[in-house]
């Protein structure tokens, strides 16, 4: 044999080799490292799992009236992956299909059409006339009633000829349904699929086709009502036939939510804002020779010694069952979340922020009394006071001569506070940072809870505005380019452009007039109504700073088990007991004869509820008009906030809505109390052998339920604020 056969030969041989050991690395690979991988993904090509949704846990105020409830409808839905493979993608039968429901078929394709890609006809897809789901599950397109008789007669043909229909199903569902309507729906929130960018949310791990909470109590403790689905896991062969089933898992229905609303509270809270709101549209102010536009508005109704919400509503409101339907149409959408019709998706009451006016009054003389001044002292209350070159004068240039800090609070002397405002302005170094102001005004403020969050378990929550000199500073750096712009913004008013100018070239100075107008709830100083409710309370209970909680407890559905969600305690108030019960006893005489909301409360039982009214004045609009409240005065037991944007003076709109609302609880002019003795249920809603929810204190012959620590399944989720209008607002302007 040659060298070169040979050659040949030996490289045969080696080429022989190296294919025979990949062959065995490769199988090797497969068949040891991998094994188990293609193990599972050859048994799962054989698997299909059948999802069981479970029962969402239903909601109930204080009292055990369901107020949230669960209803069956029949849905159409259409799999727009499945519909795609047609050859004509899907148009035949979506014009079919449209025939018999009654939308049109482009309609029906741009709902379908997953949000940010392409519609069919070359449009950019945007909510809400698309879909924010996963783009591969069902979308539903067509909700009927099962109540009504021979509303599911389209879906019912869809059945029968299933074979017309490919993608398209027609399926028994439970939805939500709200009994009340639009009651409290600021605080319940609703349903809404999970959209692909909150796939990776471990809070959302393995869940595929369910809605989830969005807004309100739904959202925040969703994951304790959603519960976990049931899964079925079949065998199937080669061509999808079921063999067998593997194991199945059944569903655990969600909790139920107990909430410290009650639901008749609720609607006299609704009812008397809405009666307030109207009754200042009608009315002339021959001072101002105006009728007022009173917008928006809301109220809070808060237990004084715990934080909890009784009532809390917001108008204008919506109806959540809209969110229900299949689809929402843009001009619905646009309504909702329009500022000029009141944006009725948003809450006045824990997003809107807006200046407090006089009722801050309480802080002002808290943090007066901190600095120094005299309780008891007398203070000169003169018509104006003039600060640097500007004078700022009493509301209607009113002068009630030498007064007591009790009068001054009577009678909502703005130029004491101005005076001692300014004093505090100057010892703290005028214009100068030097970084050791003490700062008693907007230090005071940040202690009774303005200027942050209120920690409600609500996904809501502003924080609202207190500015200092720290503040200011931040502040101007942070939109230092945004005023310079605005200063030459030809699109902005004459005013704006001026404040601009003003804060491009000054806006790190805190000013003395900065100073005086915060001390009396106006210029750099917004809150919500909630947070100026959480204030009172702090007043009227003896210091106590809670964080506000509308939910009371979780009970399991078959009622073995209750997850009690306490009152959150978040600081103390640095005021002396002395100072808090000289301003509650003040604020007595507010309702009296002589005060600013005597015409509001003549006739009422003298000193039952002690107050401060609140007129805010809001540049280039009406002045907002509050009143903030608790009783009974003696031994608070409910703190009341009324307020209504563009309503006028506190005494005229805001206080006879609280005045309604007292006499609802109390039943104090002839009426029957609402609330038996005027207290809440201290017990729990018990759940009965068949599963309903019975109010507290019924029988139900089965042992007591084990009482089950929060977990974080079961708290509050961390409070986000919702999107409002974010540049920084200047003397009073809110959203």
């Amino acid at each position: 044999m040659s060298n070169r056969s040979g050659l040949r030969l030996f490289v045969l041989r080696v080429l022989v080799v190296s294919v025979l050991l990949t062959l065995l690395g490769r199988l090797w690979y497969l068949q040891v490292y991998a094994g188990d991988r293609y193990a599972k993904a050859a048994q799962d090509n054989r698997i299909r799992e059948i999802v069981e949704p479970a029962t969402r846990g239903m909601i109930y105020d204080s009292s055990g009236r369901a107020i949230v409830e669960n209803r069956t409808v029949m849905v159409v839905s259409v799999n727009r992956s499945i519909l795609r493979r047609e050859r004509d993608r899907g148009k035949v039968v979506l014009g079919r299909l449209g025939g018999i429901i009654g939308v049109k078929a482009v309609d029906i394709a741009r709902l379908i059409t997953p949000c940010g890609s392409r519609y069919p006809d070359g449009g950019q897809a945007k909510a809400p006339e698309c879909w924010n789901g996963s783009p591969y599950q069902p979308v539903p397109v067509r909700t009927y009633s099962t109540t009504v008789p021979g509303q599911t007669l389209p879906a019912l043909r869809i059945l029968e000829h299933k074979e017309d229909f490919p993608g398209v199903t027609a399926e028994l569902e439970p939805v939500r349904f709200y009994p009340d309507g639009s009651m409290a729906a600021h605080l319940l929130g609703y349903l809404g699929p999970i959209r692909d960018d909150e796939r990776k949310d471990p809070k959302y791990a393995g869940l595929t086709t369910a809605k989830v909470g969005r807004g309100g109590v739904e959202e925040v403790y969703d994951d304790a009502l959603r519960g976990h689905d049931g899964v079925q896991r079949l065998l199937v062969d080669k061509d999808g036939n079921v063999t067998g089933e593997l194991n199945s898992t059944g569903p655990q229905a969600g909790d139920a939510l107990v909430l410290s609303l009650d639901e008749n509270i609720q609607k006299l809270a609704e009812s008397a804002l809405q009666k307030g709101i109207l009754t200042a549209r009608t009315r002339f102010d021959k001072n101002r020779g105006i009728t007022y536009k009173a917008l928006t508005g809301a109220v809070v109704v808060m237990e004084a010694q715990t934080g909890r919400i009784a009532a809390m509503a917001s108008y204008p409101s919506y109806d959540p069952s809209i969110f229900t339907r299949p689809k929402l149409s843009a001009a619905t959408y646009k309504a909702l979340t329009d500022p000029t019709k009141g944006a009725p998706l948003y809450s006045n009451a824990t997003q809107g922020t807006f200046a407090p006016g006089s009722t801050f009054k309480l802080v002002s003389t808290a943090a007066a009394v901190s600095a120094g001044n005299s309780l008891y002292g007398y203070y000169p209350c003169p018509r104006a006071l003039k600060v640097g070159n500007r004078l700022f004068r009493n509301f209607e240039g009113e002068t009630f001569g030498t007064i007591d800090f009790r009068t001054t609070l009577i009678k909502s002397c703005d130029t004491v506070y101005y005076g001692l405002a300014y004093n505090e302005w100057r010892r703290d170094g005028g214009t100068k940072n030097s970084g050791h102001a003490r700062e008693v005004f907007p230090t005071m403020a940040r202690a009774f809870g303005f200027g942050a969050s209120t920690g409600v378990d609500l996904p809501s929550d502003a924080a609202g505005q207190v500015t200092s000199r720290a503040t200011r500073l931040a502040d101007y750096k942070a939109h230092k380019a945004d005023y310079c712009a605005g200063a030459k913004n030809p699109k902005f008013s004459a005013y704006r452009r001026a404040i601009d100018k003003e804060n491009c070239t000054d806006g790190m100075t805190y000013r003395a007039g900065d100073a005086v107008l915060l001390a009396i709830g106006q210029g750099d100083i917004t809150a919500s109504p909630l947070q100026l409710a959480t204030a009172y309370a702090a007043l009227a209970n003896g210091g106590k700073v809670f964080a506000p909680r509308l939910a009371k407890a979780l009970l399991s559905a078959d009622g073995t088990k209750v997850t009690p969600i306490p009152s959150v305690l978040r600081r103390k108030l640095p005021v002396a007991p002395q100072t808090l019960a000289y301003i509650r006893n003040a604020l007595t005489g507010v309702t009296q004869p002589g005060g600013t909301a005597q015409l509001s409360y003549a006739g009422f039982p003298p000193g039952f509820v002690a107050g401060k009214t609140g007129t805010a004045d809001v540049h280039e609009k009406q002045p907002t008009s509050w009143f903030a409240s608790f009783a009974p005065a003696a031994a608070p037991r409910y703190v009341v906030v009324a307020m209504v944007t563009q309503g006028g003076t506190g005494g005229t709109t805001a206080a006879p809505i609280t005045r309604e609302i007292y006499d609802g609880i109390f039943g104090l002019e002839g009426h029957k109390a609402l609330l038996p003795g005027g207290a809440l249920p201290t017990g729990l809603p018990v759940v009965l052998g068949d599963g309903s929810v019975a109010p507290p204190g019924t029988k139900t012959g089965r042992p007591t339920p084990t009482v089950v620590p929060p977990s974080p399944r079961s708290s509050p989720s961390p409070a986000s604020a919702l999107p409002a209008f974010d540049r920084p607002r200047r003397n009073g302007e809110t959203s």
